[in-house]
């Protein structure tokens, strides 16, 4: 699969293509639908399948504070993309420059004249350019006035369902802030995984005999916060059991969003190691003790309900 970061990167054999355009947060079974729709479209016109999708998204960047948290980082959406067999994604930086453009320009730069996209795939609720202005009429019109070596077929994307509940981004999140993990596993398609690389945090936990591994979340906003039993990949040929806080820390005054780990009966040096870390039960939220001591007990009492639930799960054994 072929990354594209911005128009600037477009080569003329990126031209000519089947496309659908979104923020594809999570990669869920609806957006995986998509694709397989998409590329089957592909194969009929002889033409690769490209995803459009935004960095930051636009939300992110009209409003940041009133953005949804997000399900994955760009690294995880591109390996999920790529995963479905998509040939091609087409990242454009959603800034002050796109978010100006008008949207017969946005058709124009990037579909027509960027792209080349001959067939289209997107919501009939889907809106871009200035001011929202654009809609799915709007690509339906221009798409059929072009001439013909220039225009392209728009197709609405169905509502995808599972179990009679629609997939969303927003209802996984829901799922999650719950604690409902098997029923967000089921939209997904996989297990809810949170993955990124061990860096160095201030090394408190080791004082009190839980050493953590500290992973950076990337993203604004978490969808998840508390503590959880998890299993770890990424560490021995087989996942290992652990128990997880995401938060600020408010017993430590604080103020950044992290991962912290740790892993029960585990002692290596884990700095610099990619970890994939799968929640599994929700234990509690996370608050503020009035002690360091206070913590320490309650930490010592997460690890052991969340061992013991592992360990009645069939996730605990040892690795």
């Amino acid at each position: 699969m072929r990354l594209i970061r911005g128009l600037h990167n477009l080569r003329d054999q990126d031209r000519g293509c089947v496309a659908t355009i979104g923020n594809f947060d999570g990669v869920h079974l609806g957006h995986r639908a998509v694709f397989q729709r998409l590329l089957a479209q592909g194969a009929a016109l002889g033409l690769p399948a490209t995803v459009i999708t935004f960095e930051p998204q636009p939300m992110e960047s009209f409003a940041p504070s009133l953005a949804p948290a997000r399900l994955t980082r760009l690294r995880e959406k591109v390996a999920a993309i790529a995963e479905d067999g998509i040939d091609r994604i087409l990242l454009l930086e959603f800034g002050p420059r796109l978010a100006a453009m008008e949207a017969r320009e946005f058709i124009r730069r990037v579909l027509v004249e960027g792209l080349g996209v001959r067939f289209l795939l997107v919501g009939d609720d889907f809106r871009f350019g200035h001011n929202r202005a654009g809609d799915y009429a709007l690509l339906e019109a221009v798409g059929a006035e072009l001439p013909d070596a220039q225009g392209f077929e728009v197709a609405n994307l169905r509502t995808i369902r599972h179990r009679n509940e629609r997939i969303s981004s927003t209802r996984i999140r829901e799922l999650l802030a719950a604690g409902d993990f098997e029923q967000a596993r089921h939209l997904l398609g996989r297990a809810y995984r949170i993955c990124g690389r061990v860096g160095h945090g201030d090394r408190r936990g080791r004082t009190i005999g839980f050493r953590t591994a500290n992973i950076n979340l990337h993203r604004r906003v978490s969808p998840l916060r508390g503590v959880y039993a998890v299993r770890v990949h990424g560490v021995a040929k087989t996942p290992w059991p652990g128990v997880a806080n995401i938060g600020r820390r408010p017993t430590l005054d604080g103020t950044d969003e992290r991962l912290e780990v740790h892993l029960f009966d585990f002692d290596a040096d884990l700095y610099g190691a990619h970890l994939q870390v799968e929640f599994l039960l929700r234990l509690r939220d996370e608050q503020r003790f009035d002690s360091f001591e206070a913590l320490r007990a309650q930490i010592a009492r997460d690890a052991e309900a969340a061992r013991a639930w592992l360990i009645d799960a069939g996730s605990g054994q040892d690795p």
